[in-house]
């Protein structure tokens, strides 16, 4: 069974090219060399009469333009920058010290790649998150370079991959967690950023490990509920919090009640039938319970008049 070859990913190679100051002094030497040979070949032809020598005056011209095409070979590289070279279609490296090189004049001009970080914003998308809500969410995307051999021959635009694969993998996060409201222990969009910001780095690396993308890292910037339902939403909110606040007050009310009466029983204070315990425990609740100050009213009388 054969291999298809062209289905494998590529692998980056890092060479190092000559220096660019050295080679800049063979040029300027080998383009000194072609001048005066034409520029003496001239001389001797006006000044002493000789016969033209075309060899040397060719000579001389064939090294002024070696001497040109060798200078087009220079190139500079800032830190954290790479050259690709490419040679009629074939890679051959890739350059990824910085400073001043040469490399072959006929290496493809056109091939230097950034190995800085980028931070990559999606725009606000609306999608269902797990319980079918709409919701918009937005995203950052710290990445950078890793291969350049694969950035620049595994995909046809490495920034422009980036670009769809982000917010395809924020698409899919959103419908994989409920926006809040989770079941127990269930982490969701709201409430569990670390967790949902570690499950997007790791599925957008598996994403763009194909064009030689490192992701640093990756988080939620927008989420909230869509413009249609957000009102409705946001009521839903307001009440969930106001039984949970009511539960909160009704539990800690009948846990006071409950002490007071074991107080009053265990000290001998007064000696309640089921009938005074009951209106004991009524007022109780309702002092403890109720939102606004509550004014006490004196009973003169008993409970049965």
């Amino acid at each position: 069974m054969q291999t298809d070859l062209a289905n494998l990913p590529s692998q980056e190679l890092q060479v190092r090219v000559p220096n660019g100051w050295i080679m800049l002094f063979v040029n300027l030497a080998v383009l000194a060399l072609g001048i005066w040979l034409v520029v003496s070949t001239i001389l001797a032809v006006e000044k002493l009469g000789q016969p033209f020598p075309v060899v040397r005056f060719v000579g001389g011209l064939l090294l002024i333009g070696f001497a040109v095409l060798l200078f087009i070979g220079h190139f500079t590289l800032q830190p954290n920058q790479a050259r690709v070279l490419i040679l009629f279609g074939a890679y051959k490296g890739t350059e990824r010290t910085s400073g001043f090189h040469w490399a072959n004049p006929f290496y493809s001009r056109g091939s230097r790649v950034s190995l800085r970080a980028h931070n990559f914003n999606t725009d606000k998308l609306k999608v269902n998150d797990k319980r079918g809500n709409p919701i918009e969410i937005a995203a950052v995307v710290v990445w950078r370079v890793k291969d350049t051999a694969q950035a620049c021959f595994d995909v046809e635009d490495y920034e422009q991959y980036v670009s769809v694969q982000s917010e395809s993998a924020v698409r899919h996060l959103a419908s994989s967690y409920a926006y809040d409201q989770g079941e127990e222990n269930e982490f969701t969009l709201r409430s569990s950023a670390d967790e949902v910001a570690g499950t997007l780095k790791t599925e957008l690396q598996a994403r763009l490990a194909k064009a030689g993308v490192m992701v640093e890292e990756s988080r939620i910037t927008h989420l909230a509920y869509a413009p249609e339902i957000a009102q409705a939403m946001l009521r839903r909110q307001q009440a969930e919090a106001v039984i949970a606040a009511r539960q909160k007050i009704v539990h800690g009310a009948v846990s006071m009640v409950e002490m007071a009466l074991q107080e009053l029983s265990d000290k001998g204070v007064v000696k309640l039938d089921e009938e005074r315990r009951a209106a004991m425990v009524s007022n109780l609740l309702v002092v403890l319970c109720a939102e606004s100050e509550v004014t006490p009213v004196v009973n003169t009388g008993t409970l049965y008049t």
